[in-house]
């Protein structure tokens, strides 16, 4: 009785590793294009909408509940309270407090934190073509990722589930 439960929980357990990895592949197409969103709102409120870069990141932030706009919360809460660090700094801190409450990976990840290295420094005009070049870096990730998506997502539920049943074979 004690072995057949075992070889449940083990069953279990792979098969919820291969769900959890399917279901990062589904989500991150959805924060990237999160992610374009809300750069393309803060193009806007930079660009047409005058908005100084604090209160900017902070009505960003405000519109999204998600683990993009989280990253643009932190960054506003933290610009706030800037103490001289510089917008860089606080976009970087941002990036590496947050990041790993999403499902982006690292290309995603650098063109972030590229924007951060001209947010403040330049005016509104080169701010707005640095966001819309990050958009459009983000667009082709978007891409990418649907296509892993595509090929992957079946293919993770069913490893979690011959894994689970491959360690069990292996164990009795």
């Amino acid at each position: 009785m004690l072995k057949l439960l075992g070889a449940m929980l083990i069953l279990l357990s792979g098969t919820l590793l291969g769900f959890y990895q399917a279901n990062q592949l589904v989500r991150r197409p959805k924060q990237i294009a999160d992610l374009i969103r809300l750069l393309q709102r803060l193009e806007t409120e930079i660009h047409y909408g005058f908005t100084p870069l604090p209160e900017a990141l902070s009505l960003v932030a405000r519109s999204a509940q998600s683990a993009a706009g989280r990253l643009f919360h932190t960054a506003a809460e933290e610009l706030a309270e800037a103490a001289g660090r510089s917008v860089q700094t606080i976009w970087q801190q941002a990036a590496t407090a947050n990041w790993r409450y999403t499902a982006m990976k690292t290309p995603e990840r650098e063109v972030f934190l590229q924007i951060g290295h001209t947010l403040g420094l330049t005016d509104r005009e080169d701010q707005a073509k640095h966001l819309k070049l990050a958009v459009s870096q983000l667009q082709g990730e978007a891409e990418l990722a649907r296509e892993e998506q595509q090929r992957y997502e079946r293919m993770w539920k069913s490893l979690g589930v011959l894994l689970g049943a491959l360690v069990v074979i292996l164990m009795y």
